[in-house]
């Protein structure tokens, strides 16, 4: 049996951005693959040689230190598929900001299980809660203006749709998933049709009207070309533009496209590119390279 509390207090609850978890359905693959690796051929065989088959534990996974956390679902998810009647409690459910001492999830249940699945869950959830834990300093440093900040497709293979929950987590949004939901024309796509304007003319006589067109451009000028092209995209990554840059860009715009940021994206230089005025900022390590965030699993009784 497993149950979920999400309406338990949380710390700093005012600025969490608690969301709903991911469906299992979405997440059974990887957790399922990452156990299965972890146990090998043989199973546990430490814990096998020295815990009783039948030995009961109550357990805790705690904070080491500040974050958002993330990846509760998953980490519940790898206990419950090497036993199902653990009991599994979230008392900091995804979007929570924690600091040490706080206790995101308690354990009760067989010893074996708890034990042979604790890698798995505290490695999916350190690296997810790293993940929101980066996003949240970035979000934090945009304000108070109106950007928003995005992740981009450059996540761990395999990841992807948690890694991206995590983004959302931190209070973040979400670039486009993967090479199929949006359009986003590049400098070899450009360079391979011939000029912007065929690109743009070419994705937009193929895709359906559902689907967003974003162009990369790398300075005013192509910028420019962009704007001339009537019914042409709907949105433009300005790419490592400087500020003064994505001020004249924003300008130049007049709010007629979504303009994105992207390129030397830091928490001390997000400001300054949220000052500009644009609408979004995407940067690839806050899910391709965030540290982890340091949770363990702490043993009460048994």
């Amino acid at each position: 049996m497993t149950t979920r509390q999400n309406d338990t207090p949380v710390a700093n609850a005012a600025s969490a951005h608690l969301i709903d978890a991911l469906p299992e359905l979405m997440i059974e693959r990887v957790v399922r693959e990452a156990l299965l690796e972890d146990l090998g051929r043989a199973g546990d065989i430490t814990t096998d040689s020295i815990v009783a088959r039948d030995a009961m534990s109550t357990c805790v996974i705690a904070a080491r230190e500040a974050g958002v956390v993330a990846g509760c679902d998953a980490a519940r998810l790898a206990f419950r598929l090497l036993d199902p009647n653990i009991l599994v409690t979230i008392s900091r459910p995804d979007g929570s900001r924690v600091v040490p001492g706080d206790i995101v999830l308690h354990l009760q249940g067989r010893t074996r299980a708890i034990l042979s699945a604790e890698r798995v869950a505290l490695n999916l959830m350190c690296h997810l809660s790293g993940v929101a834990t980066c996003t949240a300093s970035l979000v934090e440093a945009a304000r108070p203006h109106k950007a928003r900040i995005v992740c981009t497709r450059k996540t761990t293979p395999g990841l992807r749709a948690l890694e991206k929950h995590a983004v959302r987590a931190g209070g973040g949004a979400n670039h486009r998933f993967g090479l199929d939901d949006a359009v986003l024309i590049k400098d070899n796509h450009v360079a391979a049709a011939g000029g912007v304007r065929a690109a743009i003319e070419r994705a937009r006589a193929s895709v359906g009207h559902l689907v967003k067109v974003e162009v990369e451009v790398d300075t005013l000028q192509q910028l420019e070309e962009v704007l001339a092209i009537e019914h042409g995209a709907d949105a433009v990554l300005l790419d490592n533009m400087s500020p003064e840059q994505l001020r004249q860009a924003v300008a130049m715009v007049q709010g007629r496209l979504i303009t994105e940021a992207s390129g030397r994206v830091t928490v001390a230089s997000v400001p300054a590119i949220a000052a500009t005025g644009v609408d979004l900022i995407s940067a690839g390590w806050i899910t391709h390279s965030a540290p982890v965030l340091d949770l363990g699993l702490d043993w009460i009784s048994g």
